[in-house]
């Protein structure tokens, strides 16, 4: 009957290994999921802001594209920074998990070690034919068929042992190069993590210098506000091309007025129609309202509808244009990201970006309501 082979064979440092690594086996491993979506979305958003700092550079220069270049260059810093900071994390775990891993393997092989030499020692001692020896103190051929099974078992059980502790100082060398390897990681990760965040502190300072000068030259304010009414005229234009081409909407918006949902909580700080923008006196007619909110928070269709413009337009950062039918349109603006493409149905509360910054650097979101292609008050539209 053949005997089961157990830790007095191999040590116990290497059970436990063994056993801990079978209640590895057992429990769940991470969700790579979730982590390869966000490393997936965050090298989408870096393309899409390369190829629009690639337009830019195209463009005329204008007080609006100055400060687009800046926002997006701000933006695309931030996002390699924020990505660079992920993959810090996912590194540092791979350092924690391999020492670990080297600290069992360590100790395993300081367990093995003396079981290993005490039996080499003794194999020295039993000379050249080692356990072959038994073979020639029998007398008989049945005594010569036991000592022959002992001695070639005994002689597997001693070539296993040191096989086994062979492999764990492999493993352990494995372990540790794997651990240098990450730990160079770490260093050009943490280079690669300040040089990210410098270039973003840099494009934030200097688009505060380009407001600062526009907010104290009247020639620029005016400037300025000369682009953002061209900026405006220009949507007009865009929305009266579409021409209600969004198909047709089972449920008009025209019923919902003062009860339809804010497109993101905060606070309005711009509000509908002609305002005073600056000391100079300088007076912009706003067609919707600017609302303040944190940076890369969800934003919302109010009322179902068809996506009809979903892009990048001058003044207005990333825009999306839903059309709910009957000349009826909701506009969002100053968007960070889009997550809804031209075509696409949508419904009420459905997500159609994040909220970004205004061409001043704010966090905001621009939000436009129209009835009959005209421009309305919002406020009015919405929940109280």
């Amino acid at each position: 009957m053949r005997r089961r082979k157990g830790c007095a064979t191999y040590g116990v440092a290497v059970c436990a290994l063994a056993a801990s690594v079978t209640l590895m086996a057992q429990v769940p491993a991470p969700d790579r999921n979730a982590a390869d979506a966000a490393a997936q979305r965050a090298a989408e958003r870096i393309r899409t802001l390369q190829k629009e700092s690639e337009a830019l550079a195209s463009q005329e220069r204008t007080l609006l594209v100055e400060l687009r270049k800046l926002e997006v260059e701000r933006a695309l810093r931030s996002e390699e920074l924020a990505t660079v900071e992920r993959e810090l994390r996912e590194t540092r775990g791979k350092v924690t998990a391999t020492i670990a891993r080297a600290a069992a393997l360590r100790d395993a092989a300081d367990t093995e070690r003396p079981g290993v030499e005490q039996r080499l020692v003794q194999l020295y001692k039993l000379g050249h034919a080692g356990y072959w020896r038994l073979l020639l103190e029998s007398d008989d051929l049945r005594a010569i068929g036991r000592a022959y099974r002992t001695a070639s078992a005994l002689n597997r059980l001693d070539r296993e042992r040191v096989q086994q502790h062979q492999r764990t100082l492999e493993a352990l060398t494995r372990e540790r190069r794997a651990l240098e390897t990450h730990l160079r990681d770490i260093g050009r990760l943490q280079e690669r993590a300040v040089a990210a965040r410098n270039a973003a502190d840099r494009a934030v300072t200097s688009r505060t210098a380009l407001v600062a000068s526009i907010d104290a030259r009247r020639d620029l304010n005016a400037q300025l506000a000369g682009e953002l009414e061209a900026a405006q005229q220009r949507l007009q234009g865009t929305v009266a091309q579409l021409g209600g081409r969004g198909g047709p909407v089972m449920l008009p918006l025209r019923p919902f007025r003062g009860a339809l949902p804010w497109p993101a909580p905060g606070v309005v700080i711009g509000r509908f129609g002609r305002a005073t923008s600056s000391r100079f006196g300088t007076s912009i007619a706003r067609n919707g309202i600017e609302i303040s909110l944190a940076d890369g928070q969800p934003v919302r269709a109010v009322h179902e509808g068809t996506v009809a413009f979903a892009d990048q337009f001058t003044g207005y950062g990333n825009l999306v244009i839903v059309d709910h039918g009957d000349g009826a349109y909701s506009l969002y603006g100053y968007l960070s990201s889009l997550e809804a493409a031209r075509g696409a149905h949508v419904e009420a509360q459905t997500r159609v970006g994040s909220s970004g910054r205004n061409p001043s650097g704010n966090p905001a979101l621009y939000f436009e309501l129209r009835i009959d292609g005209k421009p309305v008050d919002p406020v009015q539209w919405l929940k109280r």
